[in-house]
């Protein structure tokens, strides 16, 4: 089985899961003074200052959180709290949790931009400048698209609403641990990811706000991570969260360069096939996501008909299973058809060239 869907979740780190297997004897309540919680608070601030590094942030401008869905309502809701009512801009291919947060708040009274895209997936930042009205108190546009790997301007949609004081939130999930990412280059005032994208388990994440930015809590309880995120911390997720930061760090060229190494001829490979065609620019976009129309299949049959030889998907995993065309695709300007023949291949650190070049085959296979 060949498991090529690395944008749905990844693989755990084996190093990571070590880790986390040895801070379970751990077991102390961070916020106890005895000996116990100071041990598990350092290890809960360890590997902040790893999150921290990860993205060359401060630790405490680091928030834990359950994932990257928490993290990017958190953003939102906690901005958008601040104000009683107000203008968001967003984009028409932005996560469920972006998006549905965003619907939320437009039915709470808010005023609430999508922005279209161009049919490369790209969001132009002039569409971003023209959209800014006086009452905007939020943009978030991702980082990357979980579905094409289409990297966004955020750099310079950054530095619009830099010049116009304008809070900027991007949701990073995708992006971490394949191409660089530091918030000293990308003016954001908060950033979203999400641990099971880049060989940490799932149930953790975390939040970066810039320092001195303030935002309102979504759950109301004791004072952990600022009073932003009350509960009593999860110390072994939080140190795998550390951990896969670290290798990431430490590894960031290997990885990038392996990522290219086995996607640039699966890509390749693929656009051989008769009937198939490329979504979203080449570049710049993830070195490991690649997104294809084939013409005549219905993606959802055709990925199940795969399952026991490779796992790939049909769009964005988190609506599999329901068949309608992603909403990225149809933003793009894909018709209907085109939309539901898509679907989506990433790789990740342990996919082999072998794996890619039989991929291949199998695809070549299943559609003759």
């Amino acid at each position: 089985m060949i498991y090529l869907d690395y944008n749905a979740t990844t693989p755990l780190e084996p190093r990571v899961k070590e880790e986390i297997i040895r801070t379970f004897e751990e077991f102390g309540n961070p916020s106890s003074s005895h000996s116990y919680g100071k041990n598990a608070r350092k290890i809960i601030e360890t590997a902040r200052k790893k999150v921290a590094e990860l993205i060359e942030a401060e630790p405490e401008e680091i928030i834990f959180t359950s994932g990257g869905t928490e993290s990017n309502n958190l953003a939102i809701f906690g901005r958008a709290l601040c104000f009683s009512k107000g203008h968001i801009i967003t984009s028409s291919i932005e996560h469920p949790s972006i998006l549905n947060p965003c619907r939320q708040l437009l039915r709470m009274g808010y005023d609430v931009t999508f922005l279209p895209v161009s049919p490369g997936g790209i969001v132009e930042p002039e569409d971003v400048k023209k959209a800014i009205k006086k009452d905007t108190i939020l943009v978030t546009i991702m980082h990357s698209n979980n579905e094409t790997g289409v990297i966004q301007p955020i750099k310079e949609i950054g530095e619009i609403l830099l010049e116009k004081e304008i809070p900027f939130h991007t949701d990073c999930a995708q992006s971490i641990g394949k191409v660089p990412v530091s918030v000293n280059e990308l003016p954001v005032t908060m950033l979203s990811l999400a641990g099971h994208k880049f060989y940490a388990p799932k149930g953790i994440g975390a939040l970066y706000i810039r320092k001195n930015f303030i935002i309102k809590p979504m759950l109301l309880g004791a004072s952990h991570e600022k009073g932003l995120r009350p509960g009593t911390e999860n110390t072994p997720y939080i140190a795998g969260l550390g951990k896969a930061s670290e290798i990431i760090s430490q590894e960031f060229s290997q990885i990038t360069e392996h990522l290219h190494h086995v996607t640039e001829p699966l890509l390749d490979g693929l656009l051989e096939i008769h009937n198939v065609k490329f979504n979203g620019k080449k570049t710049p976009r993830l070195p490991n996501t690649i997104n294809i129309s084939i013409k005549g299949i219905l993606a959802d049959e055709f990925v199940e008909r795969l399952s026991g030889k490779v796992a790939i998907s049909s769009g964005s995993a988190c609506h599999a299973g329901t068949r309608k065309p992603s909403h990225v695709l149809l933003a793009m300007g894909l018709s209907p058809e085109e939309a539901l023949s898509s679907i989506r291949i990433s790789t990740g650190k342990f996919t082999t060239v072998d794996e890619v070049m039989e991929t291949i085959e199998i695809i070549k296979q299943e559609l003759e």
